[in-house]
């Protein structure tokens, strides 16, 4: 079910051209699908978490959104590659068979606000059950993950913590959903 995640993402999320482009869906009926963001690492600072909170808030006014959370494992913490592929079997059996899956990856398709507009838009009305969004632990994902998903984007040239890459992911489907429906976006 893996495409290449590059030419997938190009073929359905065209670059916007202009710096306040709207959305290839404004106007247009988008389905509200389920997003599961999947979130491997520690225990939550409760500063990041009163943030998802709000945006999980938020964003609920137009789909259902749900939070899970895999622990790394730390008995593996010395071996690199029995701490991956640990987190990669979790990873795999928490993803459904109709569910599209997108990977954040530094070394992900880059892409903007209206892009990411478009990602939800897409996934929507192309049938999948729901959108799950992976955010890997301290030494990324593994190889399982990598061939199931969809598509893999990053959302910062910057490496970020998994702790930062949730707050920005969150804040962007938001800001997504706002360019869906037409919307100013309120911080």
């Amino acid at each position: 079910m893996a495409v290449s995640p590059v030419a997938d993402l190009n073929s359905k999320l065209p670059l916007p051209s202009g710096k306040h482009q709207h959305s290839k869906f404004t106007g247009q009926s988008v389905r509200a699908i389920p997003i599961r963001i999947l979130t491997v690492g520690k225990n939550r600072s409760q500063g990041v978490q009163l943030i998802v909170d709000e945006y999980m808030k938020k964003i609920r006014n137009y789909c259902s959104v749900d939070d899970v959370r895999i622990k790394s494992n730390p008995k593996n913490a010395r071996d690199v590659v029995a701490q991956i592929e640990h987190e990669d079997i979790a990873v795999m059996g928490l993803i459904r068979p109709d569910e599209w899956v997108v990977m954040l990856d530094e070394r992900g398709h880059d892409v903007g606000s209206e892009q990411m507009a478009s990602l939800i838009g897409d996934a929507g009305n192309k049938g999948a059950s729901s959108l799950l969004f992976c955010i890997g632990g301290p030494y990324g994902h593994g190889r399982q993950l990598g061939e199931r998903a969809n598509v893999s984007v990053k959302l910062s040239s910057l490496v970020l913590n998994h702790e930062i890459a949730l707050v920005v992911l969150i804040e962007q489907l938001y800001r997504g959903w706002t360019i869906l429906k037409g919307q100013k976006y309120h911080h």
